[in-house]
Formats: C-alpha cells, sequence, structure tokens
C-alpha cells in the first residue's frame, strides 16, 4: 500500500503540473501585445498538453494490459476486483467533496459574525490541505 501512495503521489504531481495552466493562461492574459512573450507561452502550453496526453494514452494501455494479465491468471477474483473498483472510485469522488465542505464549515460563522477573523484564517489554512 505505501508503494501504491508513493506512486499515485508521483503521478498525480506530473499529471497536475501538465493539466493545471491558470498561471500560465493569466500569464498570458495579462502580457502587453508582446508577440515573443505571447508566443513563448503559447509554445509551453501546447507543449505541456501534448506530453499530458500522450502520458494519458500510454498510462490507459498500460493500465489495460496489467488488468488483462491479472484478470487471465487470476480468473476467480473478477468479481471481488470490480467490486473494489467501484468502491475505490466512490471514494475518490466522495473525498473531495468532503475536503472541500470542511473549510466552508468554518467560514460560514467567520462571514456572519465579521469579528471572527481567527476563524476565517484556520479555514484558509485548511483549504491549503
Amino acid at each position: 500500500m505505501l508503494y501504491s501512495i508513493i506512486i499515485t503521489s508521483f503521478i498525480d504531481i506530473i499529471i497536475k503540473y501538465l493539466s493545471l495552466s491558470e498561471k500560465n493562461i493569466l500569464k498570458l492574459k495579462n502580457e502587453d501585445n508582446k508577440y515573443e512573450k505571447r508566443n513563448k507561452i503559447l509554445n509551453l502550453l501546447t507543449t505541456k498538453l501534448i506530453i499530458f496526453f500522450i502520458l494519458l494514452y500510454i498510462f490507459l494501455i498500460l493500465f489495460w494490459y496489467y488488468l488483462s494479465c491479472f484478470c487471465a491468471v487470476y480468473k476467480n477474483t473478477q468479481i471481488h476486483l470490480i467490486k473494489d473498483t467501484l468502491i475505490s472510485f466512490g471514494l475518490s469522488l466522495l473525498y473531495p467533496f468532503i475536503l472541500n465542505l470542511i473549510p466552508g464549515i468554518f467560514r460560514i460563522p467567520s462571514l456572519i459574525k465579521p469579528n471572527r477573523g481567527f476563524i476565517y484564517k484556520i479555514s484558509k489554512i485548511i483549504q491549503l490541505i
């Protein structure tokens, strides 16, 4: 499980770097008609997206191959694999919802009564998690 967490975190960091490009888009939006800088930012965005899709398809093919081999070798575990996959998928959908709900719970009382600035700061810290 530890190896799985480490590998997943590493892949997640790479995917987030390649797919999240708000900073680059904001730079592009705020540039003052400097053709060279805009062109450089657009090339960077294009390169990031191309690498993202190439890695996405490589991972998809590798995962498909791994699951095909696993199910071919262990034929009696296919139902358990499907159940575990659905449970994992459901938890992965529920986990961000709960994590994003916690800062909101702290933030609402601090916005209702303005003298609760400390609670608002706590919600900003929790949001970073």
